[in-house]
């Protein structure tokens, strides 16, 4: 606030400096006119009453402009003559215009930090209403499959000696699947960790190739599911995006594979990549049964899907908001829908390098 006062008080003090030295100029090496000298002055009186914070500036400012213009640029020069023909009103006009400047510019101003503070607002919301939902997601997804474990490994230790050798296979291969899942949740929640470290959840991103950061992505997946096909169609042309590859590689992983798991069909899953103007757009298809249309409006919104789904364990709640969450930083879109006869299809889409 000192700092403040002070900056607007030299600003005061420059203006009426500038504003003077520029008079004379006119003055003494121009046709003497009164009207170039009123001019200046009352640019000074708008420039203040803009720059500083409050009325007084401009109305001090306006009470030296008249004295400035008594003493300096009128007869007998160098003398306060209060007597002058017109004074009042110049006096009158000056301090109306600093008037009128100051409490409009100081309008907008309040204005503007209200709405600045409404977004501010409504952004903190939203942080708060995504990490309502990723606790609640976080909740359910790691109960569900934690008790699986705890079941099959209990089964075994109590029961194994009476199990055939193929059910002892499958409680085993129950828990390597479960344990595999949640470690892809432990990488989601610190993808998302590494996003909230960072102010107004803005990542740090680098030029990358769109071809070399997919196939990473691909790779990735096969090894942790190796019966996913994939189908990939891309521009022959070399694509480079500013990312940041780590976030969009999980980005690519929580969608297809989501894609596999809960479409329920057998066929590749398609990841369709386009070029636009302004962004490069991805999609990703599959041909299953869809997505429930209760669901769509809040399905990146981290909530559930119904006790009744299948494979409801793996809930794709928390991953999706995920997704949200990192395009968003990135600047992009994300969006769902069901195609007809196609299962559902998921877009996202990521702007390109702004040009100088």
């Amino acid at each position: 606030m000192k700092r403040r006062i002070i900056s607007d008080i030299l600003f005061t003090a420059l203006m009426l400096l500038a504003a003077t030295g520029l008079s004379f100029l006119f003055f003494h090496f121009g046709n003497k006119n009164s009207v170039n000298i009123a001019i200046v002055y009352i640019l000074a009186l708008i420039l203040t009453a803009l720059r500083t914070s409050g009325y007084i500036y401009g109305i001090v400012l306006s009470l030296f402009c008249v004295v400035a213009v008594n003493y300096f640029f009128s007869y007998p020069y160098f003398k306060v003559n209060f007597s002058l023909a017109g004074y009042p009103v110049t006096f009158i006009g000056m301090l109306a215009i600093s008037l009128i400047t100051s409490t409009t510019t100081t309008r907008l101003k309040r204005q503007r930090k209200a709405i600045a503070e409404r977004e501010k607002a409504l952004v903190e919301a939203d942080r708060e209403k995504l990490r309502a939902n990723l606790l609640r997601a976080v909740s359910h997804d790691l109960r569900t499959p934690l008790t699986s474990i705890i079941g099959s490994a209990s089964s075994f230790l109590e029961n194994g000696q009476e199990l055939t050798e193929s059910e002892r296979t499958e409680l085993v291969a129950n828990i390597r699947e479960d344990s595999e899942w949640l470690l892809n949740m432990v990488e989601n929640l610190l993808t998302v960790t590494r996003i909230k470290d960072v102010p107004d959840n803005q990542v740090k991103k680098t030029s990358e190739v769109v071809e070399e950061v997919v196939s990473e992505a691909i790779l990735r997946l096969q090894k942790r599911l190796p019966d996913i096909k994939i189908k990939v169609t891309m521009p022959n042309d070399f694509l480079m995006l500013p990312m940041d590859p780590t976030l969009i590689e999980q980005v690519l992983i929580n969608l297809l594979e989501n894609a596999f798991i809960h479409s329920g069909s057998s066929e590749p899953v398609d990841l369709i990549i386009s070029e636009e103007p302004d962004h490069v757009t991805f999609r990703v298809r599959d041909y299953g049964r869809g997505i429930d249309e209760r669901r769509l409006p809040c399905i990146f919104d981290g909530q559930q899907a119904s006790s009744s789904d299948t494979d409801s364990h793996k809930g794709i709640g928390i991953g999706l908001s995920i997704c949200k969450t990192i395009i968003q930083a990135h600047g992009g879109t994300i969006s769902v829908a069901n195609q007809e006869g196609k299962g559902a299809e998921f877009t996202f889409t990521l702007p390109k390098e702004k040009e100088l």
